[in-house]
């Protein structure tokens, strides 16, 4: 399972996107791709960004059962915090 999550990004970024995964709100894309499909397309989107933020979101063998990777500067940030992923809100 993957979740990318968009924040200020081009139109033609989301639409290439929609090709892959399904988007149920507005910047925020679910489905199930290989790692490979799910690579490129994360090269893609730090390549395409201009300016955007993005958090990508898949299964990985770790303690949540997933990891998690940023580009840019989104609203919410992610921690590390000894091994355990956290999500740090500015006040």
């Amino acid at each position: 399972m993957v979740v990318m999550i968009l924040e200020k990004v081009p139109p033609g970024l989301r639409g290439e996107l929609t090709r892959w995964l399904l988007e149920p709100k507005a910047g925020v894309f679910v489905g199930k791709i290989s790692a490979l499909v799910r690579d490129l397309l994360w090269e893609k989107i730090c390549r395409e960004c201009r300016g955007g933020a993005s958090l990508l979101i898949h299964n990985a063998d770790r303690e949540q059962g997933f990891a998690m990777r940023m580009w840019g500067e989104p609203s919410r940030r992610v921690v590390d915090f000894e091994g355990l992923f956290l999500i740090r809100v500015p006040k």
